[in-house]
């Protein structure tokens, strides 16, 4: 682990919720014609609680996250770089655990379906696919969570970790023959089943391997999460799943293959969900087509004890973003699971989630350099959207963060290495890359006096960005950095992922030898 490089500190500030109710003299509080939906928070330099990894202030102007200085990091790895904290990414998957766990528990105890001696009454998952290391994945398990995978990387990853087999649940829509082989070998705990032609497989590679391989059935429910198109994976008319009126055959046909145990049913309706109402509806839904199957009873008749309600808790990207407190959401949906199995007279399923992005999401921020600053006049003269929108390029972009090109996903910026009494400037931060949509953050306010050199902070990246990152333009990937708390107390930064370098881009080319130079 290095040691964490120190600035000098003398002023700590953090964001103050009455600085951010009135714009700095001079500004108006009308939104910008080129902006509307962009919040006026009133000063450029505040870190919104909720969006910035807790702890996140500023000494002496510069930004400091997990107790270093951004500056620091950036002077010792270079830029860009992903930071993730590590106190706040075990924070969050405690709290979270703990949050179903004891909602649970009660709507258990109110069903009568209490949790088996000395175990919670809810499974935790952690979704890998939203930033999964080695180090990560420990983190996860340390702390009472499983892992769940989606590819035969990220179950190689997992296990190599040193991840118990038996804690790892497998999803994707098309696993290759390959890939469940892995799987059953390796003897992991779960595979949801997302189609007839995969059960198949599954049971084919469990019984070569002369074993009995746990499943889930994943079904679209039908529910439609409030959510963006491509994040909202339980439309009828998509990829994931099946539906509720072809379950019954496939059902059937899981308990009549060998090698395999149906333990459940599995859903998943979005992702940047930030209430309980859909996960609610849904899961009523899915209770009721568990009694259907014949959920309940003994295992003789086939009957299946899990329920998996999937995972796509919303995070804050913005101050304009307000999700309901884990906890709430916790509530509300172990209400409407105990609510609808008392309708039912069913008891309570064993209930599993998968949460990913609420995990990591607000654990992280990516550090970019500024390079250029570039006014463009938009709009025609006199119309109300005519005005100067000013595009601060960095030495990043959509290599590393996919989500704005992919999803239209908005983010908050800041500048990391000073503080500034300037007036703030609207600005759009723009990527490096040859694509007029390398838009890191569409809207932003930031000092008017931001220069090429700046750091410049994105913040809540710490899912679906490294995870996402490729190598457009043949620039190589930023490493993942981890800052943490030594035994001592004292902050620590140590590498998660390595940067990559240009050898590693060429080293794949087989037109060229191993320096780098054409071979015959």
């Amino acid at each position: 682990m290095e040691a964490a490089p120190q600035a000098p500190h003398t002023t700590r500030t953090r964001s103050d919720p009455s600085r951010a109710q009135a714009p700095p003299l001079g500004r108006s509080s009308v939104p910008h014609p080129l902006a509307p939906q962009l919040p006026d928070t009133g000063d450029a330099n505040a870190l919104a609680e909720g969006v910035w990894p807790a702890g996140a202030e500023r000494v002496d102007g510069a930004m400091h996250v997990g107790g270093v200085a951004l500056s620091a990091i950036a002077a010792q790895h270079g830029t860009p770089f992903l930071l993730v904290d590590e106190t706040v990414v075990r924070e969050r998957a405690r709290r979270i655990r703990e949050a179903f766990e004891t909602a649970f528990a009660d709507a258990s105890d109110a069903s009568g379906a209490a949790a088996q001696a000395g175990k919670p009454a809810v499974d935790v998952y952690y979704a890998g696919k939203a930033l999964l290391t080695a180090d990560v994945a420990r983190w996860m398990r340390a702390e009472g969570l499983r892992i769940d995978v989606c590819t035969g990387g990220e179950l190689a990853t997992a296990l190599r970790a040193g991840i118990e087999p038996a804690a790892i649940g497998f999803h994707g829509n098309n696993k290759s023959e390959l890939e469940i082989e892995a799987g059953v070998s390796a003897g992991i705990g779960t595979f949801i089943v997302d189609s007839p032609i995969e059960a198949e497989r599954i049971s084919a590679a469990a019984t070569r391997a002369g074993r009995v391989q746990r499943v889930r059935l994943r079904i679209s429910v039908g529910v439609h999460a409030s959510t963006h198109e491509f994040l909202a994976t339980s439309h009828e008319d998509q990829k994931f799943g099946i539906p509720v009126d072809e379950a019954p055959a496939v059902v059937a046909r899981i308990r009549e293959l060998p090698g395999l145990e149906l333990v459940g049913l599995h859903t998943h309706i979005g992702s940047q969900i930030f209430d309980a109402a859909g996960f609610s509806e849904s899961a009523r839904r899915m209770l009721a087509l568990h009694a259907e199957l014949g959920g309940t009873g003994s295992a003789a008749d086939g009957a299946f004890p899990e329920l998996n309600l999937g995972g796509g808790f919303g995070i804050a990207y913005t101050a304009a973003d307000s999700p309901e407190p884990i906890e709430t959401i916790a509530t509300r949906l172990a209400d409407a699971v105990r609510t609808a199995a008392d309708e039912l007279g069913i008891a309570v399923p064993r209930i599993s989630i998968e949460p990913g992005r609420w995990i990591v999401g607000p654990a992280g921020v990516t550090v970019y350099t500024v390079g250029t600053i570039k006014p463009v006049q938009v709009g025609e003269a006199g119309s109300l959207e005519q005005g100067t929108r000013t595009y601060v390029s960095v030495d990043g972009g959509m290599g590393d963060n996919a989500r704005p090109a992919l999803y239209g996903a908005q983010y908050a910026a800041r500048i990391a290495s000073r503080a500034s009494a300037a007036e703030p400037a609207l600005v759009r931060i723009a990527g490096r890359h040859c694509e007029s949509g390398d838009i890191v953050v569409d809207a932003e306010w930031l000092p008017g006096d931001v220069a090429p050199g700046d750091l410049l902070a994105v913040a809540a990246t710490g899912a679906y960005c490294h995870s996402l990152a490729s190598n457009y333009n043949a620039a190589p990937r930023p490493p993942v950095l981890a800052v943490s708390q030594g035994a001592d107390g004292s902050p620590a930064v140590r590498t998660l992922v390595r940067r990559e370098s240009i050898d590693d881009l060429l080293a794949r080319d087989a037109g060229l030898d191993s320096n780098g130079a054409a071979s015959a």
